[in-house]
């Protein structure tokens, strides 16, 4: 069970939050970043990092985070933003607005390695903070069901490029479908190769 949090709580800090991205690689779509406190007391041996979870345990665990936790919200930043400030930077800005949104104000918050900045509260970056701390998996969790969802929505549009499969990453197939019908704007990063590479291809949707 993850508990690394526990330290903190022990320490005297009230409201620790917890904060990760989903969809920094892909090609297509937005990234997206969550924060989650739960109460101190709060356990669950299921929550885990979002990657080592099936898709069904995620969509299970995240009806289980939003009715357990003292608060919670998710943040997409989208592709044209990302192609202005680069994924890092876009990642977190996301991360930023993620924490802006929780009420009460965490005074300690633990990112999955990302640095942050917030006034009034300690940061603590930490290397794969999602396989150690029950909130940074629980943003994992948040983060990634709500991302897939959004790119199996975005499926329904363009059908062409799978994204109920691949999610918007290279895979061969979007790979292909990217030269046969070119990237979208508004929907691909055209800073991110290969997209860069047929961003001159001629989108044919009714081929």
């Amino acid at each position: 069970m993850l508990n690394y949090e526990q330290r903190y709580y022990h320490d005297g800090f009230a409201y620790v939050a917890g904060v990760d991205e989903a969809g920094r690689g892909p090609l297509a779509g937005p990234v997206m970043a969550a924060a989650v406190i739960f109460p101190a007391t709060f356990e669950n041996e299921e929550i885990n990092d979002s990657k080592k979870l099936t898709e069904a345990k995620r969509n299970e665990l995240y009806e289980l985070i939003i009715r357990e936790a003292i608060s919670w919200s998710v943040i997409a930043i989208p592709p044209e933003e990302i192609d202005h400030l680069n994924i890092y930077r876009a990642t977190q800005k996301a991360m930023h607005l993620a924490v802006a949104r929780l009420f009460p104000k965490p005074d300690f918050i633990i990112t999955d390695a990302m640095p942050l900045k917030v006034e009034g509260s300690l940061v603590l970056p930490l290397v794969k903070a999602d396989a150690k701390c029950l909130n940074v998996a629980a943003a994992s969790i948040i983060a990634k069901v709500t991302r897939d969802r959004f790119m199996m929505d975005l499926d329904t549009i363009y059908p062409q490029y799978d994204f109920k499969k691949n999610k918007g990453y290279g895979t061969k197939e979007h790979l292909e479908a990217l030269k046969k019908y070119g990237p979208i704007r508004g929907v691909h990063r055209f800073s991110f190769q290969p997209v860069i590479a047929n961003r001159d291809e001629q989108l044919k949707l009714f081929l």
